[in-house]
């Protein structure tokens, strides 16, 4: 107690700030890289005219928030002022749209990466580069933007992320990490900079249009992780702490996206290496040794934090289908006067379905809420079906739930290690599905057919991830890589459960999917014919 109130005190304590979908966290870091204090915000993004969005006016109140909520547990904890810090880093959600004109004014509302109103643009360019770009991606809303004549465009003179936009107006400068920068523009992993033959490209595209701007002009720099990207200003000490109470000249590590923090936090920055985040949504990022052989519009490319190429399988949809049984299940139990602890709950029906057959006994389901973008579906409809002879029963029935909730995932990972012959040493798990011991790993592992890690820290998440970053910015030895700092300082000793893929699981898993991939017919069908209630 009295080393970590030592360090807050003389501003060796690391802060990292993370902005997700529906909170902002804050948190505090000691020497021995542990939270030692954090605070959160909760927000949610806006719909409006057609476009998700947050106010900036929103981005500082919630910024403000967190940061005072973390200045009021160190004084809770300790009994001490939060004034100095060692260094500090900012993460945001990836992707969308701010762009600013030359007066540092913006030009139209933040456009998240939640929105899907760029789909000419994003074919278009990917056909050009012959690399996928997904409609999350920066350069494909400012394209559409362009496509659209909408008349912000000619006078852009800046285009930046959330996290980069929160970095530049703290420190003055212009510069995001290499990993958020490959979610606005493809990067070079030769260079670890925006593609230069793409960059041309563009610039040929859109050179007939006469813009003032040119698209090099308009993007942020691009640094590596463990380099210096400025210093907290005055100004900027202020913007994140109203109160006048913090002390300006931290300096700050490059500002990175959520997949970047993820990887950092669960220490997959190097190549063989991945992790894989399961809860609402699902998605599995793995660091490749070299790039993809093909364009694959099922797997979307970015880097880690220090610029190695990471192929990322994204799907909308991963745990609700599946609690929205287990909720049926306590409804009935319920009935009967029984009371229920969901822990409980969720545990005993995870645990069954490993008494079920391999291939889930012929049943098939979809957990479709909303549209996969990997099986071509806009809409969902969640479904259980089964012919008159499978093998239905309590554990088939919660197997093939669990199966479905990585059914998108797995055709898209199928691509890249049966087609792409990309090869992973094992991948760790994080998120909701692995809560219950030991089921949700196996049953990752049987998809993957890779050995799946669950650590004790997983669920540290991102604000933790950047923390890390900055921390490794202030200490790295000269030479040291991001792989080495994380596995021989931050995790030494910390070797997490392994589970190793079962032979059988695999192969029933391969059996369902191609039950899986044959029936989505059936879930077409249902999306066509099957409409909600007026």
């Amino acid at each position: 107690m009295s080393t970590v109130k030592e360090a807050i005190l003389n501003g060796e304590t690391v802060l990292g700030i993370e902005l997700g979908s529906t909170r902002i966290k804050a948190v505090l870091i000691d020497g021995t890289y542990k939270p030692v204090a954090s605070g959160s915000y909760d927000w949610e993004n806006q719909l409006e005219n057609g476009i998700w969005t947050y106010t900036l006016d929103e981005v500082w109140k919630g910024l403000q928030g967190s940061y005072a909520a973390l200045k009021e547990d160190v004084k809770q904890k300790y009994g001490v002022q939060l004034t100095k810090l060692g260094a500090v880093g900012i993460s945001a959600m990836m992707h969308g749209y701010l762009v600013f004109d030359r007066e540092d004014k913006q030009l139209v509302p933040f456009r998240t990466w939640r929105n899907t109103i760029t789909g000419q643009a994003s074919e278009e360019l990917t056909e050009l580069f012959q690399y996928n770009i997904p409609q999350r991606w920066s350069i494909v809303h400012l394209y559409q933007a362009i496509l659209n004549k909408e008349e912000h465009v000619p006078d852009i003179a800046f285009m930046t992320t959330l996290a980069g936009y929160i970095h530049w107006k703290l420190t003055g400068e212009k510069a995001m990490g290499v990993g958020e920068a490959s979610g606005m523009f493809p990067i070079d992993s030769a260079t670890g900079q925006f593609h230069e033959r793409m960059l041309g490209q563009f610039e040929e595209l859109v050179g007939p249009k006469g813009y003032p701007w040119k698209i090099r002009e308009i993007l942020p720099k691009v640094l590596n992780a463990g380099e210096k990207a400025g210093v907290m200003t005055e100004e900027g000490a202020k913007l994140l702490d109203p109160s006048g109470e913090l002390e300006a000249g931290a300096p700050l590590c490059p500002p990175e996206g959520d997949a970047g923090t993820g990887m950092t936090a669960t220490n997959s920055v190097l190549p063989r290496t991945g992790n894989v985040s399961a809860g609402t949504s699902v998605f599995a990022m793995i660091v490749l040794e070299h790039e993809l052989k093909k364009v694959h519009p099922e797997l979307d490319m970015v880097t880690t934090p220090d610029g190695s190429p990471v192929a990322m399988v994204h799907c909308n949809n991963c745990t609700s289908d599946l609690n929205a049984w287990v909720n049926l299940f306590k409804e009935f139990a319920e009935s009967f006067g029984v009371e229920v602890d969901m822990n409980k709950l969720f545990g005993t029906l995870y645990n069954k379905a490993l008494e079920g057959d391999a291939d889930c006994g012929g049943l098939l389901a979809y957990n479709y809420f909303s549209g996969e973008h990997i099986t071509g579906f806009e809409e969902g409809r969640p479904m259980f079906v089964r012919t008159p002879d499978a093998k239905f029963n309590l554990a088939n029935f919660m197997r093939v739930h669990l199966f479905t909730a990585l059914g998108a995932l797995k055709t898209g990972l199928d691509i890249l290690f049966k087609e792409e012959g990309v090869q992973a040493d094992e991948v760790l798990g994080h998120g909701g599905l692995f809560k219950t011991k030991g089921v949700g790993q196996r049953i990752m592992a049987a998809a993957m057919d890779v050995p799946v890690v669950v650590m004790e820290t997983a669920g540290e998440g991102g604000a933790w991830g950047i923390a890390l970053l900055a921390a490794y910015m202030k200490e790295k030895s000269e030479g040291e890589s991001l792989g080495s700092y994380l596995s021989e300082r931050v995790f030494a000793g910390e070797k997490g459960e392994k589970l190793m893929p079962e032979e059988a699981d695999v192969k029933g898993f391969d059996v369902f999917l191609s039950r899986y991939t044959e029936g989505l017919a059936i879930e077409r069908a249902a999306v066509e014919h099957l409409h909600g209630a007026e």
